[in-house]
């Protein structure tokens, strides 16, 4: 889940040196966090929010099961 929001980040952005994805648990959902320089922000969330967006779809999709939990990107 990581790798893909780490590569998907990677391809968008000026500094790819700068991408950190982590996550954490946090009862029954999953953060995952995304840090990018300053600059970058603007490209990874896009215009109006839909490259966010895409990429919390494809969060949702790779959680999507029997045990599954609510997952969280926060882009920073």
């Amino acid at each position: 889940m990581e790798s893909l929001i780490e590569y998907i980040a990677k391809s968008l952005v000026d500094d790819p040196e700068q991408v950190r994805v982590s996550r954490r648990n946090a009862g029954s959902s999953v953060i995952v966090e995304l840090r990018v320089a300053q600059e970058d922000t603007g490209r990874v969330i896009g215009k109006g929010g839909h490259v966010a967006n895409a990429m919390r779809s494809l969060l949702k999709v790779y959680e999507d099961g029997p045990k599954a939990r609510r997952i969280i990107l926060k882009i920073m």
